[in-house]
């Protein structure tokens, strides 16, 4: 299960109305949104998850020889919806279900909702058996991932200039309201971005947010380009690695909140841009949810 993305620029507003919770955007809005894709040729992501989706289906049915797996994938926000392949499992005669979401760290705002959709549907299918995979932050593969990549980055910078480097961990903002539910998003981050830092033996290395959305309500923060200028005017770094480790492929709000408006910063402040690439289909990556699928269904 994932987010999701327009694949034509005349579905944008559909797209961002569903976003919005079916309240259409005004046209100043659905315009910044449109020009926002086409400065990046709209978005990979979709193709990027159906690979995610096959390197997965792959690599469970390669692991172990006891169940065979069959691979379904549906988004929040496009066709084919999350509840649509719910109704088509059930009519192919599918009882046992893994239910993934395409993010590694849990939120009521993001993870809760593609679970919700698909048991919006599953209560017509009390024969049905869900196995949730919530979060899949704390495997080892995935901060090896990002630990690894990091660290080829660095290797790009000459080396005299390492102490003169700071990486910028972030995930996507989400409204502070969440947390005074007892969303556990803000310290699953922290903890995720700690032990990439701890891993990749990073001696400058702070976490912070971005994409924060064009709401009223107040955003996790700071924000990735607050805290580049403040590290910038504290210590005076001369090149910035950006890692949004909180989100998995390459997508609309990495090339553009990343390096589109995180590079204009680093330009104002004449100092170099980094960013690592994205996990997409990662053999690596994916793998830290293989893993936890073998240990949520106990399979060899």
């Amino acid at each position: 299960m994932a987010f999701g993305t327009p694949s034509s620029y005349e579905g944008i507003e559909d797209y961002y109305t569903r976003i919005r919770h079916g309240h259409k955007p005004s046209t100043e809005q659905l315009q910044e949104l449109t020009n926002r894709f086409k400065m990046i040729g709209l978005s990979p992501l979709i193709e990027l998850t159906i690979a995610q989706a096959d390197e997965l289906y792959k690599q469970v049915n390669e692991v172990q020889s006891e169940v065979e797996f069959e691979l379904y994938l549906g988004f929040q926000h496009v066709a084919p919806f999350i509840g649509d392949k719910v109704r088509e499992m059930h009519e192919n005669g599918i009882r046992e279900v893994v239910a993934v979401a395409m993010a590694p760290h849990y939120s009521a705002f993001s993870v809760k909702g593609y679970h919700d959709a698909a048991y919006e549907v599953a209560k017509e299918y009390p024969d049905m058996h869900f196995t949730d995979i919530m979060e899949w932050w704390k495997e080892e593969k995935f901060s090896d991932f990002w630990a690894n990549n990091i660290k080829e980055e660095f290797s790009k910078i000459p080396e005299e200039d390492h102490d003169k480097t700071v990486v910028i961990l972030s995930a996507h903002s989400l409204p502070e309201k969440l947390m005074a539910i007892e969303d556990t998003y803000k310290h699953q981050v922290a903890d995720s971005a700690a032990e990439i830092i701890k891993k990749a033996d990073l001696k400058h290395a702070v976490q912070a947010w971005q994409s924060e959305g064009a709401t009223a309500d107040t955003w996790l923060g700071p924000d990735v380009q607050d805290v580049t200028r403040d590290l910038y005017q504290a210590h005076g770094y001369t090149h910035f690695i950006y890692c949004p480790f909180g989100f998995v492929t390459e997508h609309l709000e990495v090339f553009f909140d990343n390096d589109y408006e995180c590079k204009i910063v680093c330009d104002e402040l004449g100092v170099n841009y980094h960013r690592p690439g994205m996990p997409n289909a990662n053999p690596t990556f994916v793998g830290s949810i293989t893993d936890l699928i073998m240990k949520k269904l106990e399979l060899n």
